[in-house]
C-alpha cells in the first residue's frame, strides 16, 4: 500500500521525491519506496524526514508508535497550519482529487474551492463516481453573516462572496449523491472533510478566515477531536435549508 500520509506531508511542504532524497541523502529510487511501497526509512534518515517535513515519526509512520506513550488525540492531529493561506494549492488538490466516499463542507462561502480548485466539475466527477456531497453554505441575509461581514471589516463584501457560491453551487445541487444547504448559525469554525482527512479552520474575532489557524485532523481508532467535529457539522446540517 502507498503512504498517502508522507505524500500529502511532502506535497505541503512543496517537496518533490528528488527533493527529499537530496535533503536527507538517499538514492531518489530509495525515496520513492517509502511512499509507493510503504517502506520505513532506518531511523537515523526517519529523524531528517521528520525534521524536514515539520512532522512526528507517528503522523507519517503509525506503525511505530507507540500505544503507552501515543494517546490517539495526538495521533489525530496530522499536521496544523498557522493560517489557511499557509496550506499549499498542491495540499488541497491532493484531497479534493483523492476523494473516494463522501465530502462534507460548512462554511459561509468557500467559494475560493471553486475559483481557484474548479470544485464545481470535481463534484460532477466525483459525484458520477459514486462520492457523496454535503455542502452547507451561508445565507447570505442571516444575521451572523452579516455581523461576522461587519466583525471582518468586508460588511457587503462576505454577503457578496456567498452569494457567489450559491450561484456556483446551483449547478451541481440535486445531482445524485450531492446536497447542497444554507444556514444562519454563528460559524465558529469553517469544516472541511474529504474522506478520514478532517480540515478545521478556526475562526478570529476581526480577523479573515484565510489569517485563522487550521488543523488538519485524521480518523483514527480510538480518537474524539475527529467525531467532536463530525457532529457539530451534523447539528448544523439538520438545522440547514435545503437549496433544491
Amino acid at each position: 500500500m502507498a503512504n498517502d500520509r508522507l505524500r500529502t506531508a511532502m506535497l505541503a511542504a512543496n517537496l518533490t521525491v528528488g527533493k527529499l532524497a537530496d535533503v536527507v541523502g538517499v538514492d531518489p529510487k530509495t525515496a520513492d519506496r517509502w511512499i509507493s511501497r510503504e517502506r520505513v526509512p532506518h531511523r537515523t534518515t526517519r529523524h531528517k524526514v521528520v525534521a524536514l517535513l515539520g512532522c512526528r515519526e507517528a503522523d507519517l509512520w503509525p506503525s511505530l508508535s507507540d500505544d503507552a506513550r501515543s494517546s490517539p488525540g495526538e495521533t489525530e492531529l496530522f499536521r496544523y497550519y498557522p493560517s489557511r493561506s499557509a496550506i499549499t494549492a498542491a495540499n488541497w488538490t491532493n484531497l479534493l482529487s483523492g476523494l473516494r466516499e463522501e465530502m462534507d463542507l460548512l462554511v459561509f462561502s468557500g467559494v475560493f474551492l471553486v475559483e481557484q480548485y474548479d470544485l464545481v466539475p470535481l463534484i460532477r466527477d466525483k459525484a458520477a463516481a459514486g462520492v457523496r456531497f454535503r455542502l452547507l453554505v451561508g445565507d447570505e441575509s442571516a444575521p451572523a453573516v452579516v455581523r461576522r461581514a461587519a466583525e471582518e471589516g468586508t460588511p457587503g463584501g462576505l454577503e457578496g462572496r456567498v452569494q457567489l457560491m450559491r450561484r456556483y453551487l446551483a449547478e451541481v445541487a440535486g445531482l445524485d449523491g450531492v446536497e447542497v444547504r444554507t444556514h444562519g448559525e454563528t460559524l465558529y469554525n469553517s469544516l472541511y472533510r474529504f474522506d478520514d482527512d478532517l480540515l478545521v479552520n478556526g475562526h478570529t474575532f476581526g480577523a479573515l478566515a484565510g489569517q485563522s489557524p487550521v488543523w488538519h485532523l485524521r480518523r483514527v481508532s480510538g480518537g474524539s477531536m475527529w467525531e467532536h467535529y463530525r457532529r457539530a457539522f451534523d447539528r448544523v446540517w439538520s438545522a440547514g435549508t435545503p437549496e433544491i
